[in-house]
């Protein structure tokens, strides 16, 4: 039987275990991978600790991890497009399921790896990444223009900076000041929300205001910098709807289609897109991996690699 990780109950840390379960089987739109590498999180340990069972209900003990590369080992019915043996990243079918050794992913959200790609590197573009070029996909920022992302020092703001500034798009983002000088080695303007006067940073980062802002903090991030905001149909937002609302601002939706995360994997192999793996666990230490993302907001992506030999 595959070993995988994952939670007994929902709750805290104490939850978490290595699991002994039956070997998946892929159904319509699946493909059972023996994983390589998997991606590590927020969501994760939100998943956990039951703050998305409203929409994303489990059968418990469920296998934690919502992305994942590795090569084919079965296809599911009517999938076309992929064969034993190909080497693939993906989403993980059913909501759940990457911190294993073998795992199902969503065959439309799912693409073939280039040799170029490393297999951490693959796994941890469809959560982040993915999000990132759904976004902007949504906002068609224009050369020239500048984007604003509230919230841009984690992997989703990380990405969204690189896609945008590889297209010409002037990127200004907040974040904490202890990752000032990570996020302007991506050619950024940081405005450092717990450092100094937050809206004198913000006149000046952007004194005719944003083109384009795609908001990832939700809350009341849109309410802080409304001073620069642009119409509605120009804002992209994790917010609930009625603060969306208040802003005409739009659901940040996403898409995690096959065509997207091949196009991610083109830029990563081309030199576009840096996913910034700085933190790569060995399975085994799959517990510290998401400590090391629920205790904190790490530099970078975190990664679990199953194999000593990938």
């Amino acid at each position: 039987m595959p070993t995988a990780y994952g939670f007994t109950a929902y709750g805290g840390p104490e939850v978490q275990r290595f699991l002994e379960l039956p070997m998946p089987v892929p159904g319509p739109d699946e493909l059972l991978v023996e994983v390589y590498a998997a991606g590590v999180n927020p969501v994760d340990w939100k998943v956990r600790a039951g703050q998305h069972r409203a929409f994303l209900p489990l059968d418990l003990p469920a296998v934690l991890g919502r992305e994942a590369a590795g090569v084919v080992a079965a296809v599911g019915a009517d999938v076309e497009g992929f064969a034993v043996g190909d080497p693939v990243f993906g989403a993980s079918a059913r909501g759940c399921g990457g911190y294993a050794h073998f795992a199902l992913l969503t065959a439309s959200s799912t693409a073939h790896k280039p040799d170029a790609v490393s297999w951490t590197d693959a796994a941890v573009l469809p959560v982040a990444a993915g999000t990132a070029h759904d976004g902007l996909a949504g906002l068609v920022p224009e050369a020239g223009e500048t984007l604003l992302v509230l919230g841009i020092g984690g992997g989703v703001g990380v990405a969204a900076a690189q896609l945008a500034r590889a297209a010409g798009v002037s990127v200004v983002g907040t974040a904490g000041a202890a990752k000032r000088e990570f996020v302007e080695s991506l050619g950024v303007g940081v405005i450092a929300y717990d450092s100094g006067d937050f809206d004198e940073q913000l006149r000046s980062a952007l004194p005719k205001g944003a083109d384009t802002v795609l908001d990832l903090v939700g809350g009341d991030a849109l309410n802080t910098v409304s001073a620069v905001l642009p119409p509605g149909d120009r804002i992209r937002t994790v917010a609930d709807p009625d603060t969306a609302a208040r802003f005409q601002a739009l659901p940040l939706s996403r898409s995690g289609s096959t065509e997207a995360l091949a196009e991610l994997a083109r830029r990563v192999a081309q030199g576009q897109l840096d996913p910034q793996v700085h933190g790569v666990f060995r399975f085994e230490d799959a517990g510290a991996a998401l400590h090391a993302v629920e205790s904190g907001h790490p530099r970078g992506k975190v990664a679990l690699v199953m194999r000593a030999d990938r």
